[in-house]
């Protein structure tokens, strides 16, 4: 990626990401845009995860990756420290590798 490249897609987002705060007080949304956006931003960031979690390079990631996000849904369920959740979750994704589940 050229340097160009990283320099406009920084522009891009700092500008998409100010704009909100900035121009808040001038639109008022209605009660049912903003559940909408509400759970539109739920579901986008589940598809996200989703599609992170069993999909790589268009096929099935596996199941040791599936088996790591399995652990952390359950230790942020049970409220654990992000720093555990993580670490926990990529071992587990290894530990199962060193398995020899796919």
């Amino acid at each position: 990626m050229s340097l160009l490249a990283i320099f406009v897609l920084a522009a891009g987002t700092f500008a998409f990401r100010i704009a909100g705060p900035l121009l808040a007080d001038r639109f008022e949304f209605s009660e049912s845009v903003q559940a909408w956006t509400t759970h539109a931003a739920t579901v986008l960031l589940a598809a996200l995860i989703a599609t992170s979690t069993l999909v790589q390079d268009g096929e099935f990631a596996g199941w040791a990756r599936l088996g790591g996000v399995g652990l952390a849904v359950v230790l942020v369920a049970l409220r654990a420290p992000f720093p555990v959740v993580v670490i926990a979750a990529a071992a587990a994704t290894a530990g199962l590798r060193q398995l020899g589940v796919g």
